[in-house]
């Protein structure tokens, strides 16, 4: 389902250094650290230790989502059968199932902004009251925890649903059953052993948190954009700089979101060597921001109105496609 253009870009791929390539092995080694540590501390109750732990956790779990949107792809483990076990193992401990979530995830690419873009709602509706897109975006970027599981299951549930394969249907609800039954073990385990002080520094905490910035980044990749085509509906940021590598490292990249569009396939260590494609190819789009607070600068400019697609400016989808093959030419 995958219908997301390409684009050949003017600087030579290469190699990735291995640092890179190994970014994810090596943040969830950072992360079970982390985590062991946390644990020590409450065991202590060095709660200002535990607090800037916790802070540091959120930040690892949100790199966790990140991976997890890279096995949606494939593009997590060379081995496709580790690839689906991480996959669902970290849909687990998300509320999420995994399946769902790539499913719902190839609508985002192949529809990108446009109103049957599932993971942009309600943003992409042009009759959609401006209340109830601020009433969602409080509620994403404050309780993302929660509400992105609400959201991929409402893709899922709801009439008219563009998930329709029977036998992937099967597998969804067969991965909420097991979720439910883990969470019912892990739930008992805490109950029996009185174990909730942990539950809610190890995971609750950090988990809330990861959520909120899993859902601002996202908003910070497209919420109030407004154009036809890759380039005007995603913010990248080509940053410079060792705190920009280190944030990108963490990130496994994706801050070159656009890039990512353009050519889903990609791993994330090679990401940055296609840079160029990012660089404006109609009137409607600016170059990548060189900065994190510039992005995040003109999300907020945006934010008390959000809205995504250039149907909100009375661009068909025709046109949308016009301008890809332009952009292509």
């Amino acid at each position: 389902m995958n219908a997301t253009p390409t684009i050949e870009t003017s600087i030579e791929p290469h190699a990735p250094h291995w640092v890179r390539r190994a970014a994810f092995p090596m943040l969830a080694a950072l992360f079970f650290l982390t985590q062991a540590s946390l644990g020590f501390a409450v065991y202590r109750a060095n709660y200002w230790l535990a607090a800037l732990l916790a802070l540091v956790s959120s930040h690892l779990m949100h790199s966790m989502l990140i991976g997890f949107h890279e096995a949606s792809h494939g593009l997590l483990r060379k081995s496709r059968l580790l690839n689906e076990i991480d996959g669902i193992i970290i849909g687990i401990f998300s509320l999420m199932s995994f399946s769902l979530y790539r499913a719902a995830h190839q609508l985002h690419h192949a529809y990108l902004a446009s109103e049957r873009d599932e993971e942009l709602w309600p943003f992409v509706h042009p009759h959609m009251p401006r209340g109830t897109r601020v009433l969602a975006a409080v509620l994403e970027l404050t309780m993302g925890l929660l509400f992105t599981p609400f959201l991929f299951v409402r893709t899922f549930l709801r009439r008219g649903s563009p998930i329709r394969n029977k036998q992937l249907r099967r597998r969804i609800w067969t991965e909420f059953a097991v979720t439910a039954l883990i969470w019912t073990a892990i739930l008992t385990v805490l109950a029996v052993f009185d174990a909730w002080k942990y539950f809610l520094w190890l995971h609750l905490i950090p988990a809330w948190l990861a959520a909120n910035m899993q859902s601002f980044r996202k908003y910070v990749e497209h919420v109030g954009l407004t154009g036809s085509t890759v380039n005007s509906s995603t913010r990248s940021i080509v940053a410079e700089g060792w705190v920009a590598t280190l944030v990108n490292f963490t990130l496994l990249h994706e801050p070159y979101h656009g890039v990512h569009h353009w050519r889903s396939g990609l791993p994330h260590p090679e990401l940055p060597a296609h840079a160029a494609a990012l660089e404006p190819h109609q009137e409607e789009e600016r170059p990548p921001f060189r900065t994190f607070g510039a992005a995040v600068h003109d999300l907020f400019i945006n934010l008390a109105d959000p809205r995504v697609g250039a149907q909100w400016l009375g661009v068909t989808r025709t046109t949308r496609q016009e301008l890809t093959k332009q952009q292509l030419n």
